[in-house]
């Protein structure tokens, strides 16, 4: 069973779609959209187990230019 994860972004002022659109392309991203609130992104994300998606989110999303911060929420299935 693959390992999902929504993770919230936080932005440089004005940078949210190009950091949207660079994470996209990341291995492991099935979707990144640019929104409004307290987060300027949020991406779905999986990853074969909570490992790989730690690698994920600190080596490939996390060194994306424009990013401040990040907050990984891992979906549970009950």
């Amino acid at each position: 069973m693959v390992v999902q994860a929504y993770i919230l972004i936080q932005t440089e002022v004005g940078k949210a779609a190009e950091v949207a659109t660079a994470i996209a392309d990341v291995k492991g991203v099935t979707l990144a959209e640019d929104v409004t609130g307290p987060y300027d992104v949020i991406v779905r994300a999986e990853a074969a187990n909570v490992d790989d998606l730690g690698q994920l989110v600190v080596a490939r999303v996390q060194s994306v230019d424009g990013i401040t911060r990040t907050l990984t929420c891992p979906v549970v299935h009950f």
